[in-house]
């Protein structure tokens, strides 16, 4: 069905990657690949000003070990990637920089401040330009 796949996955969420994994291994066709991809956003400067130096070495190689551990079992065709910067906009980029042509994102219920803001989700849907599929 689809030869390149992106999975966007909230670490905060281990359960929805797993299972957004999962379902990427049955839609990828035989010898396609799937992306783990996970976006750890940017610390404002005025609160990074406050913070060890090394904070966002540390925060990727926390999510290089935990991408590592929602890999294992997947197959050979299963490769993880982590972004630093605002989620949909990486999102976008990696599927575009990879030539995806299907992301898999898991979406919350919405809040209120969705309504005014966005979710990540909805604009990766409105932006994407491939194929997208939201799980909830």
């Amino acid at each position: 069905m689809y030869k390149n796949i992106i999975v966007a996955v909230d670490l905060a969420h281990g359960d929805a990657g797993k299972a957004l994994l999962g379902r990427a291994g049955q839609l990828v066709d035989e010898g396609g690949t799937i992306r783990l991809l996970h976006v750890i956003e940017d610390v404002p400067s005025y609160v990074a000003a406050e913070l060890p130096r090394d904070l966002n070495d540390r925060r990727q190689a926390e999510a290089k070990v935990e991408l590592g551990l929602l890999t294992q079992g997947a197959g050979a065709n299963v490769s993880s990637e982590v972004r630093m910067g605002a989620a949909s906009s990486q999102i976008l980029q990696c599927a575009e920089d990879t030539g995806a042509d299907l992301i898999m994102i898991a979406s919350h219920r919405p809040g209120l401040s969705d309504y005014f803001i966005g979710s990540t989700a909805a604009r990766v849907v409105r932006h994407a330009q491939c194929s997208v599929l939201i799980s909830r």
